[in-house]
């Protein structure tokens, strides 16, 4: 193990105080690390509206020893359920009852992102063996094969014994070791949360709900104990999109959706105010280790949000490097490549996966007809079988066979 000049061994590093290097933060301090996190914002924080939780977060946050935390902070739905958003058709209808917490061994919810952000650095914050430095840009980073030297934007050195770039979407530690381009999907996204007295009454379902058209959908779902409701809604853009985040218009959403049903439709009269975001993903990987140094969550694999996993793919990144870490015996550049190879396939699988599904979204002629048949009718059994490879995982199970 890497030590310092006084003798006491150097901290992990953690590029990035989002969800995913929180929680790597706290897998790693579990196991008796010190950790620095370098956040390049001024304070700790996650921007953003609702996300979806699938059984293999809450999986996730056991592991992280948070899970009573999350859960009490989650809104657990009765069911995920898709409309088409031409003519109300239901198209599919999934329970997340007993049942499905029977065969996944977790629930299905939905939760505020700042709430899991909250329920991470709680868990965090509780060792005391984490340091947060904010406003610290990663610049720059140098390894001498015992220990990792991040350069911020100051020109000061951060010395550890390894670096976790959980640095998100944008992330300088993939540009330094990886250097490749975003692909930029041309599908935009608007988000808003509503306040329960301004939703509509036949909205109010307890429920993952999405309405889907062609070349846009819409999503909501109740937040925070149903007194919000988180407010999605996607389309192909007609123009040429760079990757980021800025103030939405309602002039825009609204001309994308002239032939979605008055039901559906009155969901983007809602919010005052919106956010917009240009999404992009990238091209899975094969080697997303380098020394010392590995990439995590969006760094790793940022995704489109048609699963519903990029939260989800960050904490079992978490989970898994710390076990890899656990059965390596603290030895870094081992371990490292043991939580890569666990992870490679898995999360390329839900990258490619999630451009398909949104395809499928996003029909629309006789494409569309085909997928509102194929899911007519079919058992929640069908859609679990269908969902396991995804919700099954444990952390018991998350480090590939050596």
């Amino acid at each position: 193990m890497s030590t310092s000049t006084s003798g006491r061994p150097l901290p992990v590093l953690v590029a990035g105080g989002g969800i995913g290097g929180v929680a790597a933060s706290l897998a790693l301090a579990r196991q008796g690390h010190s950790v620095t996190v370098l956040e390049q914002a001024p304070q700790l924080g996650e921007i953003g509206a609702g996300i979806q939780l699938g059984p293999n977060a809450f999986a996730a946050f056991d592991a992280l020893g948070i899970g009573e935390l999350a859960r009490s902070r989650a809104v657990y739905t009765d069911e995920m359920v898709m409309h088409d958003a031409l003519d109300e058709r239901l198209v599919g209808r999934i329970p997340t009852d007993g049942h499905f917490r029977a065969r996944f061994g977790n629930p299905y919810a939905v939760i505020h992102r700042a709430d899991i952000h909250t329920s991470l650095l709680e868990g965090a914050r509780a060792l005391g063996n984490i340091e947060t430095l904010t406003g610290t840009r990663i610049e720059r980073i140098e390894q001498d094969g015992d220990t990792v030297t991040a350069y911020d934007q100051h020109g000061r050195a951060h010395v550890g014994q390894a670096l976790i770039g959980a640095d998100g979407v944008k992330s300088v530690v993939r540009q330094q070791y990886v250097g490749d381009a975003a692909r930029v999907s041309g599908h935009v996204v608007y988000r808003a949360v509503v306040e329960k007295d301004d939703f509509p009454e036949d909205l109010r379902w307890n429920a993952a709900s999405i309405w889907v058209g062609p070349n846009y959908h819409l999503v909501h779902y109740p937040l925070r104990g149903g007194e919000q409701y988180n407010v999605v809604v996607t389309f192909h853009s007609r123009d040429s999109e760079q990757w980021g985040v800025r103030e939405g218009s309602r002039e825009e959403v609204q001309s994308y959706y002239r032939d979605c049903c008055p039901r559906a439709r009155q969901l983007i009269d809602l919010p005052q105010s919106w956010k917009r975001w240009a999404t992009a993903d990238r091209e899975p990987i094969g080697q997303w280790s380098f020394g010392r140094a590995t990439l995590l969550g969006d760094a790793a694999h940022p995704t489109l949000q048609y699963l519903a996993q990029g939260a989800c793919m960050a904490l079992e990144d978490a989970v898994t490097l710390g076990e890899a870490l656990k059965r390596c015996g603290g030895e870094w550049p081992r371990a490292l490549q043991l939580y890569e190879r666990s992870r490679i396939a898995r999360t390329a699988r839900v990258v490619l996966s999630a451009r398909e599904m949104g395809r499928i979204f996003h029909a629309s002629g006789v494409q569309r007809l085909v997928r509102n048949e194929l899911w007519k009718g079919r058992s929640p059994e069908r859609f679990y079988d269908a969902m396991e490879w995804l919700y099954g995982w444990t952390a018991d199970s998350c480090l590939a066979q050596d």
